[in-house]
């Protein structure tokens, strides 16, 4: 029974692995830009997670890093150009509206713009389709064929 509670304890002790870093900040509006600024720079390491999220040694460098920088008295804006220009555009949860990332700040308007093209298309020759008379203007013709074929049927029904 105390194997059981052992393991146990282990288990849930390993999924508390947390990112716990305190930093001394001069001024309290600095640790506020700290705490956000590290919730919009991406752990280059970690794919989809935030230097404040990540435990990657990456991240713990680019936090300190980052408080470094603040308390040098560098601008939200400054910090970001600096960041990427080291690690590149993927730095930012948000990229900037320019250059690259306009195709993929554009790409899914565009994308659904040609959907809605391709779908007016389909519908319109569709309803084109059905609205057309016969091309070769035999739909009386056909009519009255098949209004032959029907009484004929019904008649050798009725007979047999």
């Amino acid at each position: 029974m105390w194997l059981l509670g052992a393991w146990l304890y282990f288990a849930c002790a390993s999924f508390s692995h947390a990112v716990i870093e305190t930093y001394q900040f001069s001024d309290p509006t600095l640790q506020l830009r700290y705490k956000a600024l590290s919730a919009e720079l991406r752990c280059p390491k970690c794919q989809n997670q935030n230097i404040a999220d990540s435990n990657a040694p990456i991240a713990k460098d680019l936090r300190k890093l980052l408080h470094r920088q603040l308390e040098a008295g560098n601008s939200d804006e400054e910090i970001k150009v600096y960041m990427v220009a080291r690690y590149g555009e993927f730095v930012l949860y948000k990229p900037r509206f320019q250059g690259v990332t306009l195709i993929l700040w554009m790409f899914p308007a565009v994308l659904l713009l040609a959907a809605g093209i391709v779908v007016y298309r389909i519908v319109s020759n569709a309803t084109q389709a059905n609205a057309q008379p016969d091309p070769e203007g035999n739909s009386e013709h056909f009519e009255a064929a098949l209004a032959a074929k029907l009484k004929a049927a019904s008649q050798a029904e009725i007979k047999s």
